[in-house]
């Protein structure tokens, strides 16, 4: 049972990883436990795997939502360990997210190995509370080890992708090898902004305005923006207001393709989104999640940030506006095609195209043992 979610980016690396697992053990019964929101239960259920909603709730932000989050996590580690029984799960695999710590503590309590997957530089709690107890700890970054006990069995994996990012670097890499690193043909260069996470919406408000501020600088350039639901009217007004071209949609299906085919990316800096770029090999403008959790996405920032393979904005130290801010860190990224490169090069040089065949291993191993893995 893969479990967590609450957001996309720590469901897809559970679907990536279970397509492997699928490979493997061709005879495991996979199923993914999570908070019972709509889209995730149409992505997992998509790909061919059993859903079943767990009650979660994050941490309060405020005290009207302390009595939610006490009960609804009650009520999910109960509905948890009667679901673990009932299904006769073998192996919990945490992806992160509320869900995740309900299941996993359940698997802990009821004696069922666990396996957890750290997409954040900085680990979250459950995982700091759990890692000791855990068959293993597959970790996206080096630079959680510290973080974790000297005695937790960790293991650094990367962190896994969409299927369609792995498919595409392999295609990548051999047709690199074929036509001995050949560019591609010359086409229109663009820039795309990823909105729609949680936390987005600052993104989409002021990029509008740091594209118009950069207007003479992107004649030859084709702006794509994600805006998530419930901001595309509102993005395309601001884009049309001011004059700026851009085709605005509310999720892009084919987000491989489009990222493969980019040549600047400005978004936020989640495990899996940064991930998925590393394999695209895309420069990017990393504008963190000004409000995540012990600043995991500004830390996550800064390890690609070191590598040179982005440019970095810290929303919470901002003197003047974000726009303008967006239209300074861009200009040398549009301009500059050299530079582009290099941070092509840098970014490429993080990837991790194995993470989900590595993590998958360590589920076979958890099951069957060392000497017994190879006969499933």
């Amino acid at each position: 049972m893969f479990a967590g979610g609450g957001a996309q980016g720590q469901l897809f690396p559970g679907i990536a990883v279970a397509a492997h697992v699928a490979e493997l053990i061709p005879q495991a019964a996979i199923s993914f436990a999570g908070p019972g929101r709509c889209r995730e239960k149409h992505s997992v259920r998509s790909a061919g795997y059993q859903y079943v909603t767990v009650p979660s709730q994050p941490l309060p932000r405020n005290p009207m939502q302390a009595l939610r989050f006490v009960t609804d996590n009650i009520v999910g580690y109960c509905a948890a360990k009667w679901i673990l029984r009932e299904q006769q799960v073998t192996l919990v695999v945490g992806l992160g997210g509320h869900t995740s710590t309900a299941v996993v503590r359940a698997a802990a309590e009821r004696g069922i190995p666990f396996i957890m997957l750290e997409q954040n530089s900085v680990p979250s709690r459950t995982t700091r509370w759990l890692a000791r107890a855990a068959r293993m700890v597959c970790v996206a970054f080096e630079e959680t080890k510290p973080h974790l006990h000297m005695q937790a069995p960790v293991k650094v994996t990367g962190n896994p992708v969409r299927p369609a990012f792995e498919a595409l670097f392999s295609r990548l890499q051999q047709k690199r090898s074929a036509d001995g690193g050949a560019s591609s043909p010359n086409r229109q260069k663009r820039i795309v902004i990823l909105g729609g996470a949680g936390g987005a919406r600052s993104l989409n408000e002021a990029i509008p305005s740091a594209l118009k501020q950069l207007s003479d600088c992107l004649v030859d350039w084709q702006i794509v923006h994600q805006t998530g639901e419930g901001q595309l009217q509102e993005t395309e007004r601001r884009y049309r207001q001011l004059g700026v071209p851009a085709l605005a949609v509310t999720y892009i299906d084919e987000i491989a393709s489009v990222m493969f085919e980019s040549d600047v990316v400005v978004c936020r800096s989640s495990g899996t989104t940064l991930a998925e770029l590393a394999l695209a090999g895309v420069p990017a403008l990393l504008v963190p999640y000004a409000h995540s959790r012990e600043d995991q996405q500004l830390a996550n920032a800064k390890v690609y940030a070191a590598s040179r393979a982005c440019r970095l904005i810290d929303e919470t130290s901002q003197a003047g506006s974000l726009d303008k801010a967006l239209a300074r860190e861009l200009m040398s990224l549009i301009i500059d095609e050299n530079l582009r490169k290099t941070m092509s090069l840098n970014m490429r040089g993080l990837a991790r195209p194995r993470a989900s065949a590595e993590i998958a291993s360590a589920i076979r191993e958890a099951l069957y043992g060392t000497r017994s893995a190879a006969a499933a």
